[in-house]
């Protein structure tokens, strides 16, 4: 078993904490080749995202693939970067920051709101303990995943779980496994296709992209492409879509293996070949806009129509800051914080856990 980690020096005065944690996917510090070769081993070999043999994918990572996707990477990731870095780490940290914000404002006290990456930094392990340290004993887990699967929710699960068991003095924990089809955030996504829709007008069909994952998942119990088609299925409800006016697609096809179908890229072309003028993409499987929204769909996308004889590519950014989708967290977390949220105020809370310690208050 790895050493523990230190303890925060104990006070009989300290106010226990509920801590919520926000976890993203991740990445890389900057958008060059140096910064995307560790990125990339620490998310490829993570083999829940890459199952297969170890040592057979060793051989391809370290030999093949960090010797040449980290420069191709890099050039991708540089035409999406901003005045203020990765947008995937901006937006979670305003979503983290107006979470506490709407929380604190709905009363909720003694919150620490917190987020972290599951590859690159903040890493969950710096951010765990630095909430430690602020005197979190009770945690509340949120994966920004709205669909459930092993290679996302679950693996930035697996990080905390490690992370907890070398803490000696472990806090409470509960978790978020999804929220595919919480109302709130249906009502969020459709929220923001009509207010897309208002000031552009609405296209002739809706693309809904998800990202893939290989089919053998499927076959083996993730729950992932069920949740994807009910999501697709409940925003298209909320929009007054018809059958024949969305569809629901799946990007990011890496390797030689089948992955969950249709792809993206076939589905867009198949529509431009079909006739198709105008055409509306988003991603609903994504809160934060980020490499795979900003490059591969609304600009590879957009290529990918457009050269096949498409007319017109609009692509509708994720929920990001919208006030309904912070709105619609705020719920999601509210209400899996049930019986965990206090009303006692700091200085009680103090005098009463000396009291409980044999101190003198």
């Amino acid at each position: 078993m790895p050493a523990l980690l230190q303890e925060p020096a104990f006070r009989h005065d300290y106010t226990p904490k509920t801590g919520v944690l926000l976890i993203n996917l991740g990445t890389p510090a900057a958008p060059t080749a140096k910064a995307l070769r560790p990125y990339l081993k620490q998310f490829l070999s993570d083999s829940r995202v890459i199952e297969i043999p170890k040592a057979v994918w060793w051989f391809i990572l370290n030999g093949i693939i960090l010797n040449v996707r980290p420069r191709k990477s890099a050039a991708k990731y540089a035409s999406i970067w901003t005045k203020d870095g990765s947008p995937l780490l901006d937006h979670t940290r305003k979503q983290a920051s107006l979470l506490k914000g709407l929380l604190g404002e709905q009363g909720h006290r003694n919150l620490v709101v917190e987020y972290a990456m599951r590859y690159g930094q903040p890493s969950v392990e710096q951010t765990l303990v630095k909430m430690r340290e602020a005197g979190v004993e009770r945690l509340l887990v949120v994966p920004l995943y709205p669909q459930y699967a092993g290679s996302s929710s679950a693996t930035a699960l697996d990080d905390v779980f490690r992370t907890l068991m070398r803490m000696r003095n472990m806090p409470e924990v509960r978790t978020v496994r999804h929220f595919h089809d919480h109302p709130g955030y249906i009502q969020a996504l459709a929220q923001n296709v009509r207010e897309f829709w208002r000031v552009n007008g609405r296209g002739d069909k809706l693309v809904m992209s998800f990202h893939g994952v290989p089919r053998f998942t499927l076959d083996k119990g993730d729950p992932y492409h069920c949740e994807c088609l009910k999501t697709g299925r409940l925003l298209a409800e909320a929009l007054g879509l018809g059958k024949d006016e969305y569809v629901v697609s799946f990007q990011s096809r890496f390797g030689k293996a089948e992955w969950i179908k249709p792809y993206t890229t076939e589905v867009l072309t198949g529509l431009a070949n079909a006739g198709v003028a105008k055409v509306d993409i988003l991603c609903p499987g994504f809160v934060s806009d980020c490499l795979e929204t900003l490059e591969e769909i609304a600009m590879e996308g957009k290529e990918d129509f457009l050269t096949h004889g498409g007319k017109e590519y609009r692509y509708i950014p994720c929920l990001n800051e919208h006030p309904a989708w912070i709105s619609a967290l705020s719920e999601l977390v509210a209400a899996n914080l049930g019986g965990w949220i206090t009303t006692v105020d700091d200085a009680e809370m103090r005098q009463q856990r000396a009291l409980n310690c044999g101190a003198k208050s």
